[in-house]
This record gives C-alpha cells, sequence and structure tokens, in this order.
C-alpha cells in the first residue's frame, strides 16, 4: 500500500470535504481522509488497482482538483504573478489618466496654459470626467472593500477613500447636470481631479507594499536551495544517486568534501571540518568525527565521510527553519497607520454630520435639492486629499534620505515600528564583529621571534583551506621551503618535516600525545581560550616554540553605535550561536550587558518572543541564513549589507554600509518621520474639519453664505501644499 498527501482545491465547506472524501472512498482498495481546514487529503492505495489518474479523476467528477504539493505551489506562485502583473497594469492605468487630470484642473489656477478650463465648462467637465472613470475602475477594490467594511461598521482607509472620492464624483456629476443645463457657474463644483489623485496615491502605497511582501517567498525559496537536490545513497554496498526526496530514515550517504549534506543524521564513518554558520553563526568549521550529529544544508569542508538519515523531508533542521520563517512573517502585526486608526472615527463622524445637517435643512426648508447639496458640500469639504498625501509623502520623503545614508527601509511598517525600538538584539559573527577569522595573538617561546613562529606556521598550514590556516597563512611575512612527510592529523591538526626538523601545530593534545611539554603556555592556553579565541600550538624539534591565537574581530564601528545605543536608554543584547566564553569576551568589548550565548536558529526565534512577551519592542540584527528566523520574528528585523541574501530578505532594514552605524541613523529617521506625519495628519484634519460646519449650513442659518466651492477647492489645495511642504523637511535629516 501507498500513503500520499495531495492539495484538494475549490472546497469551501464541510460538506464539500465530506464529498471529496466520498468520491476518493468508492475507489477500489483506496483509504482516504480529506481535511476541509488545511485542504490536504492522506490517501492510502494500492498501486496496481488504483493510479494517481485515477485519483485525480475522482475527485474532479466531485467537482473539485487535485494537486501534488509541488504542483499546488506552482500554481499558486503563477497566481501571485498575474496577481502582480494585474495590479501593476492597474496602476499604470490610474498614473497615466490621473496625471493630465491633475494638470488639467489645477494647471489653469497657477497660470499654466491648458487645452481646456473653465471657460469652456461643458469641456472642461467632460475632459475630467472621461479622465476620471478609468481611474475610479483600476481603483475599484477600494469601494467594494471600502463600502463592504463601512456597511459591517468596521471602516478603514478603503471606507475612507471609497466614501470621500464617491462624494466628490457625485457631486461633481451634479454639477456637470448642472452645467449641460445651462448653470455655467456650476464648473466651480468640480472634484473629479479630487477622486483621480486620491484613489492613485493610496494605489502607489498598496503596490509598493504588495512587493515588499513577496521578499518573504524569495526568501524561503532561497532557503528552500540551500540543501542539495539529490543524494549519494548506500544501498546493498552500491552507492548510487537518487532523488533527495527519496531518502529514507535509515539510509547511508556518502558525502564527499564540498557537498552539502542532504538531510540530518549521524556519522558512522570518516572525519572532517563541517561549515555550519548557516545554522549556528560560528565563522571557523567545527571538527566532526563518528557518533557526531550533522544537517542539512550543512557543508562538508574536508574528509569524506558516511553517515545514517535520521530526519529527511520536512523534518529536518533546515525544513525547521523554513517553517519558522514562513509562521514569523505570517504572524506580524500589520502596520498600525494613522489614518487607518482614526479614519472610522472620522468617516462615521462626517457621513452622520452630513446626514443630520441634510434632514435639518429638508425640514426646514423642504428643498430635496438644497438638502442634497448640504450633504454632499459637507463630504466633499471632508474628501482626504491632504490626508491621501500626509502619510506617503513623509514616508517617500524619509526613505529617499535614509537611502542616502545607505539604510533601505523596505516599506511603511519598517519606517514606523523603528521609532517604538526599546530593545536591539545583535547577532555575534559577521553584525557585531567582521565574520572572518584573524590572528590575534602571536606567542613566541625560547629563542623564537614573532616572525619565526608565524612564518613555520604558515609553511605547516599553507596547503590547507581551514579558515584558521588562511588567517595564519595572510599574517606570514616568509613561507620557508617546503615541507617533507606532511600529515593531517585528523581532528588535531598537521605535522610535517621542514629543515629536517619535525615540525607539528594544532591542538595542546597533538603537542602531548607526542610527548612534547607545553607546561610552558599553559597560562597563556587558559587565558587565550577564556577569551573564546581558537588557540594552535607550534612545535619544532621536539620542543614547543610558541601559540598562535585566532578570533573573529569586532568592526571598529560597534563600540561607538552601541555606546549611543545604550546613553538612548536602548537595551542592548547579544544572541549568538557561538560559544559562551567568546560571546561574552566580544560582549564586553562592544559594551553589550546581555548575552545569550550557544543557542540554535528555532532557539533565538524563541528568545526574540520571550522579550516581545517581556513588553519590549524588539530589534533583531543579524547577518546570516541562521538569523532568518529571528529577523522575521522580531518587530523590526535589520540586516547588514554583507549579510547573506536570505537574512536580507528577512529584514524590514538593510544596512547597506556594511556596519553597524545605520542603526542610529535608522531610529533617529524614524522618530523625524512618524512627526512628521501627525503632524501632516493633524493639518490635513484641521482643514477639512474647519470647513465641515461651513458645509453643513451654520453661517447659512445666520444669513450668510453657503460654502463657496472656491473656497473649498483653496481649503483642500492648501492642505495638500502644508502637507508636502512639511513633509519636505525631512530631506534636511
Amino acid at each position: 500500500m501507498k500513503k500520499i498527501t495531495v492539495i484538494i482545491d475549490g472546497m469551501s465547506c464541510a460538506a464539500c470535504s465530506a464529498a471529496a472524501e466520498r468520491a476518493l472512498n468508492k475507489l477500489d482498495t483506496v483509504s482516504a481522509s480529506v481535511n476541509l481546514a488545511s485542504e490536504k487529503a492522506c490517501i492510502e492505495f494500492d498501486e496496481s488497482a488504483v493510479d494517481y489518474a485515477s485519483l485525480s479523476k475522482a475527485v474532479s467528477d466531485a467537482g473539485f482538483t487535485m494537486y501534488n504539493e509541488k504542483e499546488y505551489a506552482q500554481m499558486k506562485e503563477a497566481k501571485k504573478i498575474k496577481e502582480r502583473k494585474i495590479a501593476k497594469i492597474k496602476l499604470v492605468v490610474a498614473l497615466v489618466f490621473s496625471v493630465p487630470l491633475f494638470y488639467i484642473a489645477m494647471g489653469p489656477m497657477i497660470g499654466l496654459p491648458s487645452p481646456v478650463d473653465a471657460h469652456t465648462p461643458l469641456a472642461y467637465a467632460i475632459v475630467q470626467l472621461c479622465l476620471a472613470v478609468p481611474v475610479m475602475l483600476a481603483g475599484y477594490k477600494f469601494y467594494t472593500s471600502g463600502f463592504s467594511k463601512l456597511f459591517h461598521r468596521n471602516p478603514n482607509m478603503d471606507s475612507l477613500v471609497a466614501v470621500g472620492t464617491s462624494s466628490a464624483f457625485i457631486y461633481s456629476m451634479y454639477s456637470l447636470i448642472r452645467i449641460i443645463l445651462g448653470d455655467e457657474h456650476a464648473v466651480h463644483h468640480l472634484y473629479f481631479e479630487s477622486t483621480a489623485i486620491i484613489i492613485t496615491l493610496v494605489m502607489v502605497g498598496k503596490f509598493l507594499e504588495s512587493s515588499s511582501r513577496n521578499k518573504t517567498g524569495e526568501a524561503i525559496k532561497k532557503l528552500g536551495a540551500l540543501a542539495p537536490k539529490t543524494a549519494s545513497v548506500k544501498r546493498d554496498g552500491v552507492i548510487s544517486v537518487i532523488p533527495v526526496d527519496e531518502v529514507m530514515p535509515g539510509d547511508i550517504i556518502a558525502i564527499k568534501p564540498g557537498e552539502s549534506f542532504p538531510c540530518d543524521g549521524i556519522i558512522l564513518s570518516g572525519s572532517s571540518a563541517v561549515n555550519e554558520s548557516m545554522l549556528t553563526g560560528e565563522s571557523l568549521p567545527v571538527e566532526k568525527n563518528t557518533g557526531d550529529n550533522v544537517f542539512a544544508g550543512t557543508v562538508n569542508s574536508e574528509g569524506y565521510l558516511e553517515y545514517k538519515a535520521e530526519k529527511v523531508g520536512s523534518d529536518t533542521s533546515l525544513s525547521q527553519i523554513i517553517r519558522m520563517v514562513e509562521e514569523a512573517s505570517g504572524s506580524k502585526a500589520p502596520i498600525a497607520r494613522l489614518a487607518d486608526k482614526v479614519a472610522g472615527i472620522f468617516v462615521n463622524t462626517v457621513i452622520v454630520i452630513a446626514l443630520i445637517a441634510s434632514v435639518i435643512w429638508f425640514i426646514a426648508l423642504r428643498d430635496f435639492e438644497h438638502s442634497l447639496k448640504i450633504f454632499i458640500s459637507v463630504m466633499v469639504i471632508a474628501c482626504p486629499c491632504a490626508l491621501g498625501l500626509a502619510t506617503p509623502t513623509a514616508i517617500i520623503t524619509a526613505t529617499g534620505r535614509a537611502a542616502e545614508y545607505g539604510i533601505l527601509f523596505k516599506n511603511a511598517q519598517a519606517l514606523e515600528y523603528t521609532n517604538k525600538i526599546t530593545t536591539v538584539v545583535f547577532d555575534k559573527t559577521g553584525t557585531v564583529t567582521e565574520g572572518k577569522p584573524s590572528v590575534t595573538d602571536v606567542i613566541p617561546y625560547g629563542n623564537f621571534s614573532q616572525n619565526q613562529l608565524i612564518n613555520y606556521a604558515a609553511t605547516l598550514e599553507k596547503n590547507s583551506e581551514h579558515p584558521i590556516a588562511s588567517a595564519i597563512v595572510s599574517k606570514a611575512t616568509e613561507i620557508l621551503p617546503d615541507i617533507t612527510d606532511f600529515t593531517a592529523v585528523s581532528g588535531y591538526g598537521i605535522r610535517g618535516v621542514i629543515d629536517n626538523k619535525t615540525c607539528l601545530i594544532g591542538k595542546p593534545q597533538l603537542l602531548t600525545n607526542n610527548n612534547i611539554d607545553i607546561s610552558e603556555a599553559d597560562e597563556d592556553i587558559r587565558r587565550l581560550t577564556s577569551q573564546g579565541k581558537t588557540i594552535a600550538l607550534v612545535s619544532v624539534g621536539g620542543a614547543l616554540v610558541g601559540i598562535i591565537a585566532v578570533s573573529d574581530k569586532i568592526r571598529e564601528t560597534s563600540r561607538e553605535v552601541i555606546a549611543k545605543l545604550n546613553d538612548q536608554g536602548i537595551k542592548t543584547v547579544m544572541l549568538t550561536g557561538d560559544n559562551k566564553n567568546a560571546a561574552e569576551f566580544i560582549a564586553s568589548e562592544a559594551g553589550i550587558s546581555t548575552v545569550i550565548a550557544q543557542v540554535l536558529p528555532e532557539q533565538k526565534e524563541s528568545e526574540i518572543k520571550k522579550l516581545i512577551e517581556k513588553g519590549e519592542f524588539v530589534a533583531m540584527c543579524g547577518d546570516g541564513i541562521n538569523d532568518a528566523p529571528a529577523l522575521a520574528a522580531a518587530n523590526v528585523g535589520i540586516a547588514i549589507g554583507s549579510g547573506t541574501d536570505i537574512a536580507i530578505d528577512c529584514a524590514d532594514i538593510v544596512l547597506m554600509k556594511n556596519s553597524l552605524e545605520g542603526v542610529n541613523d535608522a531610529i533617529r529617521i524614524s522618530h523625524a518621520t512618524v512627526k512628521n506625519i501627525k503632524q501632516n495628519l493633524f493639518w490635513a484634519f484641521c482643514y477639512n474639519s474647519l470647513g465641515i460646519p461651513v458645509a453643513a449650513g451654520i453661517l447659512y442659518a445666520f444669513g450668510g453664505p453657503l460654502l463657496n466651492p472656491m473656497i473649498g477647492a483653496a481649503a483642500m489645495s492648501l492642505s495638500s501644499v502644508s502637507v508636502v511642504t512639511n513633509a519636505l523637511r525631512l530631506k534636511k535629516i
């Protein structure tokens, strides 16, 4: 019997899932269970009696479509691509029609030439109508969504756009009819351009946000690509290459130097150094021997290994990281736009005022046209032209200014949330530090000088590709003649003969195993290892001649950046997969007081969540694949520009200058932007709110005039100018 899991598309209720299940279970030898919530069916069947095509046909006959998981993912991706293309086309249509409309409507007011103007009222109105309608059709979803939310008493920004633009359009159509009937003064009551510009501005914002959300999907694809597509499996003594999907727990897998591990497992034979930086963040490869665990996606640097597969497919550590990135990204709260917060109150208040005013005037004058004019006048003066500009103009200006500093905010949410940060969590390797090992200490003993010690060590290490070897070789001033009898002592170091002298370099055990006294170095060994440094002891001719220590150096800018954060009262934390001694030493050098070390990717994510649960607003700053879940889980993810593509894709902010200086600059820009947006919203609502009582007929009730449409237009224009001018001040940050 074979078991498979498939996707059943098209189900909408329990009756649907029951129908699909019945259709499958009617087939001979088939036992199926369909889950409506996950849209998945678990099917067990005899391949000799039923094939995949028969199962698919049974589901199709029941009115649904069956996909395997790969087909479904491809189908969904194709659908997303199509939706993005349609959204782009709609945005282009909106821009093509709204720009000339804005010019025709507003150009004459500042003396610009126009093919039609208020001196030819009917042509002027019809041209504006013809340009506005395509924009409204392109943004029809604002109306379907906005009015739906409004009717369910949960208005949002779409509701504000829908009500405001509809009111402006209806009043403009009413004015057009009056022009046709001969009232040329009604030309001053046209607000078609307000309708089009508001829709276009909001469409631009939504398109940019949609583009940024797609980055998560790209990050997940890149994570999936880390694992190899094939595996060399040893069965019955024969090694054959098979697709990684066919690897089963218990299979013996052969791995050559330079290859990636296709699944998690335990080494059965061989020893090697394995690059696990994608999981742990450690810059140095980890020595692996028989009985040690290895993980999918990590890279075998040196020796030949055979290991037993334990976790395959979706059970591997890499798959768990992918799953965490998906979940954390999906659980992130949507941006709390200030405009959305006030939209519910503002929209409802305006509608109530408009209704009350129009009813009162109808009761007083029994003039339906007059009461309708009052209702639409209130809605028009409340039309959020400046409100539509308030947030996007500030965000566009601020993100442009930030880009000049090498700070890329991916969306408005990142720009707003950065203002709220109370804790910044730093990864160690490649973030606070440079991310590559370098020689930090050269301690000679006896008659050896530092240069002699380094040159002997480099000669022994020159044929090795190990990062520690590269660091030592790069420090040498002279490479000695070729060595003879070169031997790599697996897991310990290197032996060779230079100038007829037996030389060793490696761990202390390598020298003690060869009866070399290292007691002279005991104090230095303790001191250097307590700082988290990797040490290599060197002996020449049977005597200890020195110690070389290698470590990941702190970035030059890290201390200053962290000091500034501490001065602002922002807490700093180091969160790393590296060992505790190394983490605490680097943290003390950088000025970070809290250290959480030796954590795996899933633990990094949980540590971030713990901080958030304590009430902290957390920014995570990292650069590696292992940081991806934590970057996605944090309130704000910040990636170093030199980091992996996956870390950059999962982050909300990217620091392109490859230093931490951008963290402080990003916070400063965010503070200024949020303050600017609040000012913009104040002015936008201020102008609208002051005009509402006049539009409602307060002055007219006491013998004064109704709201002059030109005054209304001027007020809206002035509010827009004020908002844009204020936003442009951000260029001076």
